[in-house]
């Protein structure tokens, strides 16, 4: 969960890797973080180790910026697909740096293996994306206090009507294949919002992802782990290291709550993987982790989106 003890876990991370946030922060949040993204998965690549990375990047795609209208205003969002064909669809939620272009490369990456993908601005309450710029960090007092105002508007009856709006609007497009299902992906204050997608409309979201997700269980009465019986969908959470320090039990609690309800669920703590280590442009970006946690999520989509 992003907070001011998570960032100073992940900068004495970096001090050991003999690294720095101004290094790291090089890369930017900006079109420099492409160089960095790992080849495409190409549909035929069905393990998701990048495979034929030339045979991916002759996968054509069509690229759109779109809007969604939903019952709190108008939604921006980054929607690929391959260019023919009906395809299963995903709908991603961005880390708390909101939708930015390392995400939309990443839509581009799951689309050329095979998915029509939706990644949506999850602050377009506030603000229209993008709400951070390159060196922006959580650390930052000012940062801090405009993204957890944003993150604030984003109570969980909304979530849950965005989860049926997407859904919606999803199904109406021709690039997608509904009848296959969908899937949710979500990162650090994504995992969260995941759990609530998939549980508000079960009859479509097969498949739910979460990486370095941030309060999946809490001790609240709104905990998202307690909507788990309402769902219908395999799933994939994948844990940092610094996190599953914080909160050792919330695996366990996970764990046995989807084996009560008969679902299936890939949980794992990712050795050496700190909070945020999956999007390419983050500082403690860990690309063998992340590579694995792709992998992981391949296999997932493969699996539930028949």
């Amino acid at each position: 969960m992003c907070d001011e003890k998570t960032e100073r876990e992940n900068e004495a991370w970096l001090k050991r890797k003999g690294l720095t946030r101004r290094s790291m922060a090089a890369i930017g949040i900006s079109a420099g973080a492409i160089a960095i993204l790992p080849g495409c998965a190409s549909p035929e690549d069905t393990d998701g180790d990048g495979g034929d990375t030339e045979g991916a990047s002759m996968t054509a795609l069509t690229k759109s910026d779109v809007e969604i209208t939903t019952s709190e205003g108008v939604c921006d969002a980054y929607f690929v697909h391959p260019a023919e064909g009906a395809h299963a669809a995903v709908l991603v939620c961005p880390d708390i740096y909101g939708l930015r272009p390392a995400f939309r490369q990443m839509a581009d990456r799951l689309a050329s293996s095979g998915y029509a993908v939706l990644t949506y601005n999850p602050f377009y309450r506030s603000a229209p994306a993008p709400v951070t710029q390159p060196g922006d960090s959580f650390s930052d007092p000012d940062t801090r206090t405009r993204l957890s105002g944003y993150r604030a508007k984003m109570t969980a009856n909304g979530i849950a009507a965005d989860a049926k709006t997407f859904a919606d609007w999803l199904s109406a497009q021709d690039g997608v294949d509904a009848s296959r299902g969908m899937g949710a992906t979500g990162y650090c204050m994504g995992g969260p919002v995941v759990l609530r997608t998939v549980a508000a409309v079960p009859d479509q979201f097969k498949a739910g992802a979460t990486f370095h997700g941030g309060g999946l269980v809490t001790q609240g009465e709104d905990s998202p782990h307690l909507l788990i019986p309402q769902m219908q969908a395999g799933f994939l959470i994948a844990i940092a290291e610094n996190d599953d320090e914080k909160d050792p039990e919330a695996k366990t609690v996970l764990k046995d709550t989807f084996a009560a309800n008969d679902l299936s669920a890939e949980i794992e703590v990712y050795e050496d993987a700190m909070h945020g280590w999956c999007p390419p442009d983050s500082h403690v970006y860990n690309e063998e982790q992340a590579e694995k946690a792709w992998s992981r999520l391949l296999a997932l989509l493969d699996t539930n989106l028949a």
